[in-house]
């Protein structure tokens, strides 16, 4: 059993080329010595033992040369679908990236051209946006509605927007920054409205192991099989076991076809497989790792709860609902305040750094994304610190 305590331990991460830490002051003007690290999507925690010392045999043996018996690799991404999420994979489907904004912006590059319309239902993950511009194609927004606090489809008003010029959705299962775990209807609904407007479907499944307890994560082949000849499956370790610095990610395209072009694509990049982040891989997802993600998951819906009771309690804030992921989405927009003057209040006067509401697209502009994935400790400090800081709306 892995106790809580192991969550509890804090590692000073400052000065060991972190970003969330170490560049925070030079983006936010929040100095790591006196500030709270709450914006990149990495974990303050140490990775299963399991993986750790995967790491240190590597080591042991003082030799770094090229990967080469993905087996092991496919073999383990096997197993944790099937055991943790009831799907079976054949070999053949898994491609490795390096990591999965690289496994996207592929994804473009192969089932899009320059000027297509690529989908986001907003407000989403901000790099999707980022890699679809820069390969001068067009984002087009589907913003997602609220109801009762959370996230909805809005399906008919997104019909309403398609010209036909779009060729692809993005979809992220669980959602990013909203915290919401799709319903097997929802997903049916996203997987019909691609097949009504002609989409490739790229489903970012990256937190579905993340999932708070009470919540089932179902993966998109399960929920609309009928829809596999037009769906590229993205999945990762680096988010479960907080190893994002080994950049490196699973594509699983279960359509021949489909495959095609994206084999094709990575040949052409000469992309090949990084041997530390595989062999962490091969090494997390195990039954050792299983447990390690259990007993995460508890402890992150600790600090979702001590989080959410302080942030209500402020009059004018409001955390979104945490179906998943370790990222609390706060709505400011009860305070009357500009973005600029509750962003200020956060970082000047909290000096706590979170990322910004509208990096997400429409929709975003009155959040704050904060990031619990940290001590009970430190999400207890930050939430005195947001208290003191909106005192006068109290």
């Amino acid at each position: 059993m892995i106790a809580a305590s192991t969550f509890d331990l804090r590692i000073d991460r400052r000065g060991s080329n972190c970003a969330k830490w170490d560049k925070m002051e030079a983006i936010y003007g929040v100095a790591a010595s006196e500030g709270i690290a709450m914006w990149v999507a990495d974990m303050d925690f140490r990775p299963p033992a399991c993986v750790q010392a995967a790491v240190e045999a590597m080591a042991a043996h003082g030799i770094y040369g090229y990967f080469g018996h993905e087996k092991t690799n496919s073999d383990a991404i096997r197993w944790w679908m099937r055991e943790r999420h009831g799907w079976s994979v054949e070999p053949e489907a898994i491609f490795t990236t390096h990591g999965l904004v690289n496994g996207t912006a592929l994804c473009v590059d192969a089932y899009t051209r320059p000027g297509d319309g690529v989908v986001l239902m907003t407000p989403v993950y901000h790099a999707f946006a980022r890699v679809i511009k820069a390969a001068g194609r067009h984002v087009v927004e589907c913003r997602l509605a609220q109801q009762d606090a959370r996230y909805v489809l809005d399906i008919p008003a997104w019909d309403a927007q398609m010209t036909g010029k779009e060729t692809m959705l993005v979809l992220c299962s669980p959602h990013n920054p909203g915290g919401r775990v799709w319903s097997r209807d929802e997903l049916r609904q996203i997987a019909d409205f691609c097949v009504r407007h002609d989409l490739v479907l790229v489903s970012d499944e990256i937190h579905h192991d993340l999932v708070m307890p009470g919540y089932k994560h179902m993966v998109m082949p399960l929920a609309a099989p009928e829809i596999v000849d037009r769906l590229v499956m993205m999945t990762a370790t680096t988010k479960t076991f907080n190893i994002a610095g080994a950049h490196v990610g699973n594509v699983i395209i279960p359509d021949e076809k489909l495959r095609a072009p994206f084999r094709a694509r990575m040949n052409a990049l000469g992309i090949s497989p990084n041997s530390f982040g595989m062999e962490m891989s091969t090494a997390a997802y195990s039954k050792e790792g299983a447990a390690w993600v259990d007993a995460l998951a508890t402890y992150l819906d600790g600090n979702r709860r001590v989080f959410d009771a302080a942030i209500n309690a402020i009059p004018g804030l409001r955390s979104m609902p945490l179906e998943a992921t370790y990222l609390a989405w706060v709505d400011f927009s009860g305070t009357g305040m500009e973005p600029k003057d509750f962003i200020a209040r956060v970082e000047k006067q909290a000096k706590i750094a979170v990322n910004h509401g509208s990096s997400f697209g429409a929709g975003g502009d009155s959040f704050l994304r904060f990031n619990l994935a940290t001590q009970r400790a430190v999400v207890v400090e930050a939430a005195e610190r947001l208290k003191q800081a909106f005192a006068d709306l109290q």
